[in-house]
């Protein structure tokens, strides 16, 4: 399928998500009586995918469906959000994946992930695809599909020269030969806490509960060291995702900045980073400079937030570009609209 600009490609998991609400997050052994539920298509892949669609730009997945309603449901949804789906297969006899998730009142949520037929995106699976991988102008995967299948893509974007995106979640421990092949290292800080775990002034937070490993996170160490210990873990850019606090950017070339963030009511946010990263790479194939890339991505995630469900709650670029206006007056949009008539021509 012919692009006139490179896509974005996305190699990742599809979910259905599972959701109640609650007052709050149930404790280990504790059963607490919910308010709400709701089923939602998600899966951290599809939903940057989708972030990428409904912005307007070019995007194609990657990845694997079951052959049950829920697979139909998922592809649906995401061609009607102008996804590229010729690299999606659905694996008879096998289940889609499931995300369990409980969101409390605050918008804070926990997760469970059953992969289902997202086990099957394997290397052999993802070399059959390799022709979609060498389109890409940015490649964007998770940690929600085999680790040997992220290592092996990591090793092909090296090969073919296109620049790889990892957000690392579920976390888990990487190899530094991994690390070393990716451009842009996208953690929340729970996320980089498990990373760092041990090292500098920071300690164990692994078996703590969510809110202690929030807590434990910012206590442990600043940003701008987070970002320079991570660094030194043999990784290039690191955008370190601080929620309702905005984000930290490191640069390859060691140079570091803040993301403000913008002012939201949260109700839900289950894809708030899946919402980020889906805006940073199209911002940075739109054109824009990595800074500026982050800051329309935090302005994307903070319209997600106040959106119940994780693909319904991707902004359009519209909104966006309208947000953007609002809080930095024609100088944000003007530079958008360039970058992309620039990237088009």
């Amino acid at each position: 399928m012919p692009f006139a600009r490179k896509p974005i490609v996305v190699v990742g998991s599809m979910n259905i998500d599972l959701v109640a609400g609650a007052e709050r997050i149930p404790v280990q052994g504790e059963t607490v009586v919910g308010n709400s539920f709701q089923i939602h298509p998600g899966g951290k892949g599809a939903n940057q995918a989708v972030a990428i669609g409904r912005l307007g730009y070019p995007v194609r997945m990657i990845g694997c469906l079951g052959d049950d309603i829920f697979g139909a449901q998922l592809r649906s949804h995401m061609q009607d959000a102008g996804v590229e789906m010729s690299g999606v297969a659905t694996i008879g006899a096998s289940a889609s994946g499931v995300a369990l998730i409980v969101v409390a009142r605050s918008g804070e949520n926990s997760i469970v992930i059953a992969p289902g037929a997202n086990a099957s995106v394997t290397p052999e699976y993802l070399e059959s695809h390799i022709e979609i991988i060498r389109s890409a102008g940015i490649v964007l995967t998770q940690l929600e599909i085999p680790l040997e299948t992220v290592e092996y893509l990591a090793d092909v974007c090296a090969r073919e020269e296109v620049p790889l995106m990892l957000d690392p979640a579920p976390a888990r421990e990487l190899p530094p030969s991994l690390l070393r092949r990716v451009a842009w290292f996208t953690p929340n800080e729970t996320e980089a806490a498990f990373f760092l775990s041990g090292e500098g002034n920071g300690r164990d937070i692994t078996s703590l509960d969510q809110t202690a490993r929030d807590q434990t996170a910012r206590e442990q160490t600043g940003p701008e060291e987070t970002a320079r210990l991570l660094r030194g873990r043999g990784l290039n850019g690191v955008v370190l995702k601080l929620g309702a606090r905005g984000a930290y950017l490191a640069s390859a070339e060691g140079w570091g900045e803040f993301v403000e963030p913008f002012r939201a009511k949260a109700v839900d946010t289950t894809a708030a980073g899946d919402a980020f990263n889906g805006a940073f790479a199209t911002a940075l194939m739109l054109g824009l400079a990595p800074g500026k890339a982050a800051r329309f991505a935090a302005a994307a995630a903070s319209i997600s937030v106040t959106r119940a469900g994780a693909q319904a709650s991707m902004p359009a670029m519209g909104e966006v570009e309208e947000l953007l206006a609002q809080a930095e007056p024609a100088v944000a949009q003007a530079e958008l609209v360039m970058a992309a008539q620039h990237s088009a021509g």
